[in-house]
């Protein structure tokens, strides 16, 4: 006799005798009650993938060299010119980032005498996002402050000055090299993922001698004023990471497990009840009509303001694959969702879109399922499938048409 006709028997031979209260085993289910703690003061990190985050600048701009003390003033022309720049970085994390910048151009200074000079100068700047790191890290945030300080040398040549004063061999010197220290400030606008436009104000600091001459103040300036477009290889990206993120559906999950503790209690006790009132009546066989097993109803969780899917939650989409791909027939439609406490409605419509194209690209690039068999519907944050606001960055499987 199968295990479902030894469970009919059971239920026969419970309608035919009762049973005595005194004999039965009180079911007694020993839960394990876990503390994940306060996950209001979990924080999200951020790491940058390998290889990931690098950028290209170019531009052009104006140098406004204060040499000797000496503000611009007479005609413009012998001071205003032009510079050209290019630059390579990287971003290490959401809130620093290192660049290789170089400038040239030509310098004029001097209001009594046509005193000129041209130069090429490459700085290490350590550049700061002041804005992902006081207002929140944000990939897409449309304008950006970045303050950097850097490290640099430059060579200057075909100096002439009449104030030129710095000898070698008994001859005025028309070249030199100097090390100087700037800082600035850089704002940057995103025009697309993959470009942003960026003004940018530096002021380099030499040794007085610089220009070839050595009078008055012992440091001269050089100011620059650039415009230019920054290209991101690759788009912006950063990893999230979170250790308390799971706390929650772990949680969840142990209160299932201890659910499914119980109703094993129960049937085990019901079985052996059972098994003592044998042998029953017999139960003829009857063969039951062939049931298509349920869908495999998965979901994928997302953190906080992300579409991009955890190495955790993947192992979701993997299974949902594999059940696809055991029963070709079925169609899913996946439904993405935006907690309604951050973020306006239309930008977690937006968001929650991302998030279910993010699984269906996952399906279907990674996983090869045929993107026929597959529906996306954005709900945003206009419902709410769970009562906890966090869980609810989420995308759902159900059945579709």
């Amino acid at each position: 006799m199968n295990k479902h006709l030894l469970l009919v028997a059971a239920a026969c031979c419970g309608l035919m005798s009762s049973f005595n209260a005194n004999a039965q085993d009180s079911v007694v289910v020993e839960e394990e009650t876990v503390v994940y703690g306060d996950l209001s003061n979990c924080k999200t990190n951020y790491s940058t993938p390998r290889n990931a985050n690098w950028f290209i600048q170019v531009g052009a701009g104006i140098d406004v060299p204060l040499f000797e003390n000496e503000l611009p003033t007479g005609d413009p022309r012998r001071h205003v010119t032009a510079t050209y720049n290019g630059a390579v970085g990287r971003w290490f994390s959401p809130y620093l980032g290192l660049r290789l910048s170089a400038y040239g151009g030509a310098w004029h200074w001097d209001n009594d005498s046509y005193s000129k000079a041209k130069f090429v100068n490459a700085n290490l700047d350590f550049m700061w996002d002041m804005c992902n790191s006081l207002g929140g890290v944000d990939p897409d945030r449309p304008v950006s402050v970045v303050p950097f300080v850097g490290l640099g040398g430059t060579y200057v040549w075909g100096i002439e000055s009449a104030g030129t004063n710095v000898y070698r061999e008994g001859k005025s010197r028309n070249r030199q090299w100097a090390l100087p220290v700037s800082a600035g400030i850089q704002f940057r606008f995103r025009l697309c993922r993959y470009c942003d436009f960026f003004l940018e104000g530096r002021a380099s600091f030499y040794g007085d001698n610089v220009n070839g001459a050595a009078i008055d103040a012992p440091v001269d300036i050089n100011v620059q004023a650039i415009g230019g477009f920054t290209f991101n290889l690759g788009g912006v990206k950063y990893a999230p990471y979170n250790a308390c993120k799971d706390m929650a559906y772990i949680s969840s999950l142990n209160g299932q497990v201890n659910s499914l503790r119980a109703e094993l209690a129960t049937t085990t006790a019901a079985l052996a009840a059972a098994e003592s009132q044998l042998p029953c009546p017999e139960v003829k066989q009857t063969d039951c009509p062939q049931v298509t097993a349920a869908p495999l109803m998965s979901t994928v969780r997302f953190t906080i303001n992300s579409a991009v899917i955890s190495d955790e939650e993947m192992v979701n989409v993997y299974n949902t694959a594999e059940y696809l791909k055991s029963n070709p027939d079925l169609k899913v439609l996946i439904k993405g969702y935006a907690d309604k406490d951050t973020g306006s409605s239309a930008y977690n419509l937006k968001l929650s879109e991302r998030r279910a194209q993010a699984v269906y690209d996952a399906l279907t690039k990674i996983y090869g399922i045929d993107g026929n068999r597959l529906s996306i519907d954005a709900e945003g944050s206009s419902s709410q499938p769970y009562t906890t606001n966090n869980w609810n960055r989420i995308v759902i499987f159900v059945p579709g048409n």
